[in-house]
C-alpha cells in the first residue's frame, strides 16, 4: 500500500514537470487550477498532523465534545466564509495587478517596497517552526504506534515533499493533494468508524453519556475561563486562514471566476468531514485513558491520538491513518514550503537584492531553496523545542496577525493608507510574539493569578487577539494618515479593466 503511494507521487510529480516553464506556472499553476483540486488544495493544507495529532487530541482532551465547536469554525468561518468573501475579490485583484506572491500584493496595494521585503522576512522567519510542527506531527505515532524510527519518517517525507516541489511546482502540488485529500477524507471516515465501534466509546450516544458522566465540562465548558480558551481556538484556527499566505494562494492559481463557487462547497465539505472526525476521536481522549499517557515519565498529550489509533483500529486500518498522515502533512508542508521559497526568491532576492536576476534563474533558485527551506525545518524537528500546538500557535499566530487585516482592507476598502497597513501588520506581530514570550518568561512583575490565567489559555489566545485587534488598528490609523492620490487609488479597484473570465 505505501509503495503504491510512493509511486503515484513520483508519477504525478514527473507528470506536472512537464506543464512547469515559467515562474507562474511554478508559483500558482498558470492560474489554471480546476475548482475540484483547488478545493481540495486547500483543505489539504489547512489540515496536518498538527492537526491529526498534536491540536485534536490536545484540545479533544481538554474541552471533550466542545471541541467539535472549532470544527464547526474551520468549516464555517474558516474555509465557506473565507472562499465566499475572499476568493473572488482576491483572484480579480491578483490577476489585474500581476501579483502572485502576498508580499507582492502588499507592496502593490500600499505602494511600498519596504512592506514587501518585511513581509518576505516575516513568512520566512515564522514558516520554518510551523513546517518544523509538521514534521513533529510524525514522530510520536510513527515511533510509538507503528515501531518505525522518527528519522525514517522525516526523510521519506521530506524526499518525497522535495521531489514533487521540485520538479512540478504549483500544479504537482495541486495534483498531489487531491490525491492526498481523497486517502484523507477515507482514512478520517475509517478513524471515526473504527473509534465509535470500540467498546470504551460504544456508539456516539454512549460514549456522549459516558462523558457528560465524567464531567458535564467534557461536553460544554463549565466556566468563562474555558470559555474564553475555547472561543480563542477557534478565532485562531478558523480566522486565521484569512491571512495565511499559503491560504490566501489557493484563490490565485483557480482559473476562473465561475470555479469558486464549486471549490468553495468541495473544500466547505472536505474542512466538515476531517475538522469533524479529527476532533471527535480526540475528545473521546477520556473514554480511553482515566490520565494523560506518559512518555519518558512526562505526561504527553500529543500522545492521546497515536494511542487511540493504536487500540482501537486494526492493522491494516493503521496502515491507511498511517498514509492518512503523512498525506496531510506532506500536503501542508509542501504549501508552506512553496510559499515561502516563491517569497524569498520573488520578493527579497529578485525584487529588491537582484533584480536584473532572469525567470530561468529565478525558477532554479526557488527549487534551491524548497531544498533548503525542508533542511531547516528538518533541524528543527530533529530538535524540537517544545510541544506541537506551541510552535503551530505561535506561527499561525504572528503571521495571520501581521497579514490579516492589511490584507482585507487592501482588498476592499479604498481608504487603507500606508501607514494605516504598517500599524496593523506591527501590532498583530507584536501581539502574537510578546504574548508567547510572556507565557514562556512569566515574569514576575505580573500578579501570579494573572499570570496563571493567561498561561491556561496559552500562545492560542495571544494569537487570536493578533488577528482582531489590527482589524481595528488599520482603520483608525488610516482615518489621521495621509491618503493616497486619486490614480493609485483608481488603478487598484477598477475591475472593469480585469481580464478574468
Amino acid at each position: 500500500m505505501l509503495l503504491c503511494f510512493f509511486s503515484l507521487i513520483i508519477g504525478l510529480s514527473l507528470y506536472s514537470r512537464r506543464k512547469t516553464n515559467t515562474i507562474n506556472d511554478f508559483v500558482v499553476g498558470n492560474r489554471t487550477v480546476g475548482p475540484w483540486m483547488s478545493a481540495f488544495s486547500y483543505g489539504t493544507a489547512y489540515f496536518s498532523a498538527v492537526l491529526l495529532i498534536g491540536f485534536a487530541g490536545k484540545v479533544g482532551w481538554g474541552f471533550g465534545m466542545s471541541a467539535l465547536l472549532i470544527a464547526l469554525g474551520n468549516s464555517i468561518i474558516g474555509t465557506y466564509l473565507a472562499w465566499r468573501i475572499l476568493g473572488r475579490k482576491t483572484r480579480e485583484m491578483t490577476s489585474r495587478l500581476n501579483v502572485i506572491t502576498m508580499p507582492s500584493f502588499l507592496e502593490k496595494r500600499y505602494d511600498s517596497p519596504k512592506m514587501k521585503i518585511f513581509s518576505s522576512l516575516i513568512i520566512f522567519i515564522f514558516f520554518v517552526p510551523y513546517a518544523a510542527s509538521v514534521f513533529m506531527g510524525l514522530s510520536y505515532l510513527f515511533e510509538q504506534i507503528f515501531g518505525i524510527p522518527y528519522v525514517i519518517a522525516l526523510a521519506v517525507m521530506a524526499i518525497l515533499s522535495a521531489l514533487y516541489l521540485v520538479l512540478g511546482g504549483y500544479m504537482a502540488v495541486a495534483l498531489v493533494d487531491f490525491v492526498q485529500g481523497l486517502i484523507m477524507i477515507v482514512g478520517v471516515a475509517l478513524m471515526v468508524y473504527f473509534v465509535m465501534g470500540h467498546e470504551m466509546v460504544n456508539g456516539f450516544v454512549n460514549g456522549f453519556i459516558a462523558l457528560r458522566a465524567q464531567d458535564p465540562g467534557l461536553i460544554l465548558p463549565s466556566s468563562s475561563v474555558s470559555w474564553v480558551g475555547l472561543v480563542s481556538l477557534i478565532i485562531l484556527t478558523s480566522l486565521g486562514t484569512w491571512g495565511l499566505p499559503q491560504m490566501v494562494g489557493k484563490f490565485y492559481g483557480i482559473k476562473n471566476e465561475k470555479s469558486i463557487p464549486v471549490a468553495t462547497w468541495v473544500s466547505s465539505i472536505f474542512s466538515l468531514i476531517v475538522s469533524m472526525g479529527a476532533y471527535y476521536v480526540g475528545s473521546t481522549g477520556h473514554l480511553f485513558f482515566a490520565e494523560l499517557p506518559v512518555f519518558n515519565g512526562v505526561a504527553t498529550p500529543d500522545l492521546i491520538m497515536p494511542s487511540i489509533i493504536g487500540q482501537a483500529l486494526p492493522p491494516l486500518v493503521g496502515v491507511l491513518i498511517l498514509i492518512l498522515v503523512l498525506s496531510a502533512s506532506m500536503s501542508t508542508l509542501s504549501s508552506l514550503v512553496l510559499t515561502a521559497s516563491s517569497s524569498v526568491s520573488i520578493d527579497l532576492i529578485k525584487g529588491a537584492a537582484v533584480k536584473d536576476i532572469s525567470e530561468k534563474a529565478t525558477m532554479n533558485l526557488m527549487r534551491l531553496l524548497c531544498i533548503v527551506f525542508i533542511g531547516f525545518c528538518l533541524y528543527i524537528a530533529l530538535n524540537p523545542p517544545g510541544i506541537i500546538l506551541t510552535l503551530m500557535a505561535l506561527s499561525w499566530g504572528a503571521v495571520a496577525g501581521a497579514f490579516l487585516a492589511p490584507y482585507i482592507y487592501g482588498l476592499f476598502w479604498p481608504n487603507t493608507t500606508r501607514a494605516g497597513a504598517w500599524a496593523g501588520m506591527l501590532s498583530g506581530l507584536l501581539i502574537a510574539v510578546g504574548g508567547y514570550l510572556l507565557i514562556t518568561l512569566s515574569p514576575s512583575f505580573i500578579n501570579s493569578q494573572l499570570m496563571s490565567l493567561l498561561s491556561s489559555w496559552g500562545t492560542p489566545f495571544f494569537g487570536s487577539l493578533a488577528m482582531i485587534i489590527p482589524l481595528g488598528i488599520v482603520p483608525l490609523v488610516s482615518v489621521v494618515s495621509r491618503s493616497y492620490p486619486v490614480e493609485h487609488i483608481e488603478r487598484l479597484y477598477n475591475e472593469e479593466e480585469s481580464a478574468i473570465a
